[in-house]
C-alpha cells in the first residue's frame, strides 16, 4: 500500500491523466458512424452494420486481453500498465487519422482494443495505492475525471470535425493521450503495491483468486447487463440524432453536445454517489440508479426531436454516475487485497463482452426494426439488471 502522503498525489496525477486521455478518446469515438461514411460507406443499409463493427471488434480484442493486462499489473506494476495503455492509444489514434478505407479503420480499432483499456488500468492503480477507508472517495473522484473528459471530448470533437474534418480531430486526440501518458510517467508512483504478487503468484492464479471472491460475480453480472444496454444504443444515437435533425448542417456538433451533457452529468453524480453510498449503502444507490436509467432510455426511444434528447441524456448521465460508482467501489472492496488489477481486468472483459454484443445487437435491431428498437431493447436489459440485483 502506498504511504499516506502518496495516495493523494497518485489520485491527482491519475485524475489529470485520465481527464486528458478520455478527452482525447472521445474527441473521435462518438463520431465513428460518421467517419465510416467519410471513408466510403454511404449506403444506409451498410452504415448501420459498419457502425456496429467498429465498436464490437475492438471490444472483443479488449475482452481477450484485459484480464492478462490486469493480472500483469498486479505482478509487475500498475503504473507500467497504465503507461502502456495511454501511450498505445496515442499512437494508434494518430494513425487512424490517416486511414483511407473502413477496413483499415476497423483493423487499427481492433489493435487499439487489444492494447489500451486506460480506464481499467487507472481504476486498478488507484484502488491498489489507496487505503481501503478512502477507496470510495478516490474511485468516485477518479470517475469524475473520466467523465469530465468524456464530457469535453465529444463537444470538442464535434466542433473540430464540423470545422476542419476528421484528420485534425484524430491528431488532436493523439496529442491529448500523449500528454496524459507523460503525466503518469512524471508524477505517479507505484509504491511497491505489486511486490506481493511479483514474488511468485502466477498470473492465472491471481485471476482465479479474484473471480472466486464473494460479491465479484454479482458485480460482473450487473455490469454486463448495464453495459449491454449502454452499448446497444451508443452507436445508434448519432444516427438517431441525424434522423431527427433533418435540415441541420452541424449534426456532429449536435451529437457531441448531447454526449457531452450526458458525460457531464455522470461526473456530477459521481461526486455525490460515493458519499451517499457510504451512508445508505451502494446496493440501494445501484438499484435506484438502474431504474432511472431504464426509464430515460425508454423515453429516448420515443423522442420526436433533438430537444427532448438533451434532457433525457442528462437524466441518463445522472443515473449512470450512480451505477458506476456503486459497482466500482463494491468490486474494489470485494476483490482480495493485492488483486484489484486482476478483478478490474476481468471486469474490463465483462464490459468488452457487452461491447461486442451491444453494438452488434443494436445494429441488427436497427436494420430489422428501425432506429428506435435498440433503445427499447436497452431498457429491457436494464429491467433484467434490476431483477438480477433483487435475486443476488
Amino acid at each position: 500500500m502506498a504511504r499516506p502522503e502518496t495516495w493523494r498525489r497518485n489520485l491527482y496525477a491519475v485524475f489529470l491523466a485520465e481527464l486528458l486521455a478520455i478527452t482525447g478518446f472521445d474527441v473521435v469515438l462518438g463520431f465513428l458512424p460518421y467517419y465510416v461514411q467519410v471513408l466510403g460507406v454511404t449506403a444506409p443499409e451498410q452504415v448501420k452494420p459498419w457502425s456496429g463493427w467498429v465498436y464490437s471488434l475492438p471490444a472483443i480484442a479488449m475482452g481477450l486481453t484485459a484480464p492478462l493486462w490486469g493480472a500483469l499489473a498486479d505482478r509487475f506494476g500498475h503504473k507500467l500498465m497504465l503507461q502502456r495503455a495511454i501511450f498505445a492509444g496515442s499512437v494508434l489514434l494518430g494513425i487512424m487519422g490517416f486511414v483511407t478505407g473502413p477496413r483499415q479503420l476497423l483493423a487499427f480499432r481492433t489493435v487499439q482494443g487489444a492494447l489500451t483499456g486506460t480506464v481499467a488500468a487507472a481504476y486498478a492503480f488507484v484502488a491498489a495505492t489507496t487505503p481501503a477507508q478512502h477507496r470510495g472517495f478516490a474511485l468516485g473522484m477518479l470517475q469524475v475525471g473520466v467523465y469530465l473528459g468524456a464530457s469535453a471530448g465529444p463537444l470538442l470533437g464535434g466542433l473540430l470535425i464540423d470545422t476542419w474534418g476528421f484528420r485534425p480531430a484524430y491528431l488532436t486526440s493523439a496529442a491529448f493521450l500523449g500528454a496524459g501518458a507523460w503525466v503518469v510517467t512524471l508524477l505517479a508512483h507505484d509504491g511497491g503495491t505489486h511486490s506481493a504478487a511479483k514474488r511468485g503468484t502466477p498470473v492465472l492464479k491471481g485471476m482465479r483468486l479474484a473471480i472466486r471472491s464473494p460479491g465479484v460475480l454479482a458485480v460482473f453480472g450487473t455490469r454486463f447487463l448495464v453495459a449491454v444496454a449502454a452499448r446497444t444504443v451508443g452507436p445508434m444515437l448519432p444516427l438517431l440524432v441525424q434522423a431527427l435533425a433533418t435540415g441541420q448542417t452541424r449534426v456532429a456538433s449536435l451529437a457531441g453536445l448531447l454526449e457531452s451533457v450526458s458525460m457531464a452529468c455522470i461526473a456530477l453524480a459521481s461526486m455525490a454517489s460515493g458519499r451517499y453510498g457510504e451512508r445508505i449503502g451502494y446496493r440501494r444507490v445501484l438499484t435506484v440508479s438502474v431504474a432511472v436509467a431504464a426509464v430515460s432510455i425508454l423515453l429516448t426511444g420515443l423522442a420526436q426531436g433533438p430537444t427532448p434528447l438533451l434532457l433525457l441524456r442528462a437524466v441518463d448521465g445522472l443515473a449512470m454516475g450512480g451505477i458506476l460508482v456503486a459497482l466500482n467501489t463494491t468490486l474494489a472492496s470485494a476483490a482480495p487485497e493485492g488483486r484489484q488489477g486482476a478483478a478490474l481486468g476481468l471486469q474490463s472483459s465483462v464490459e468488452a463482452a457487452a461491447e461486442a454484443v451491444g453494438p452488434a445487437l443494436g445494429a441488427a435491431l436497427a436494420v430489422a426494426l428501425g432506429l428506435r428498437a435498440p433503445f427499447f431493447a436497452a431498457a429491457a436489459a436494464l429491467g433484467l439488471a434490476i431483477a438480477f440485483l433483487r435475486w443476488t
